[in-house]
C-alpha cells in the first residue's frame, strides 16, 4: 500500500508540524495535536469497533505522552515525539508502536532479551507493528 493512500499516515504527517510550530513557541500547535490525536482515537475507535485495538491504544498512549509533556518537567517529552513522529512519517519506524507491542497484554510470549532486540532493531513495517500486517 502506498503510504501516501494511507489516513494514518496523513494523520501523522499532519501531526509533526503541529509539534513543530508549538517547539517553535506557538503553544496553539500542541493543543492543535491534541486535538488531532483525540480525533484520531475516535476515528480508530469506531473503524475497528473498540477502544482496546491496537491502533488505538497507540494513539491513547500518544495522546497521554502529549499531555505529560505540558507539565513543564515533562516539556522534553514534546522533542521525544517529533522526532519520533518525524521517524514514522519518513521511515515507517514507530517507537511508540513498538514499545505499547511489548505490554503484556499485546503479547503471546515472554518478555526476553531477544523478543526487546526483536522488536526495536527490526526493519520497519507498514501498517501494524504488532500483527506486521498493512493497516486496512
Amino acid at each position: 500500500m502506498n503510504r501516501y493512500t494511507n489516513i494514518s499516515w496523513w494523520y501523522w504527517a499532519l501531526t509533526v508540524p503541529m509539534l513543530g510550530a508549538g517547539l517553535y513557541g506557538y503553544s496553539e500547535g500542541f493543543y492543535a495535536a491534541m486535538v488531532l490525536t483525540a480525533v484520531q482515537i475516535a476515528h480508530f475507535g469506531l473503524r475497528e469497533n473498540s477502544v482496546t485495538a491496537f491502533p488505538v491504544q497507540v494513539r491513547i498512549a500518544y495522546l497521554g505522552l502529549l499531555l505529560l509533556a505540558t507539565w513543564w518537567p515533562f516539556y522534553w517529552v514534546y522533542w521525544l515525539q517529533f522526532v519520533g513522529t518525524s521517524a514514522m512519517v519518513l521511515f515507517d519506524y514507530c517507537l511508540l508502536a513498538r514499545m505499547v507491542s511489548l505490554m503484556p497484554w499485546n503479547r503471546s510470549e515472554p518478555f526476553t532479551l531477544e523478543l526487546f532486540m526483536r522488536t526495536f532493531f527490526s526493519a520497519p513495517v507498514p501498517g501494524n507493528v504488532l500483527q506486521g500486517l498493512p493497516a486496512k
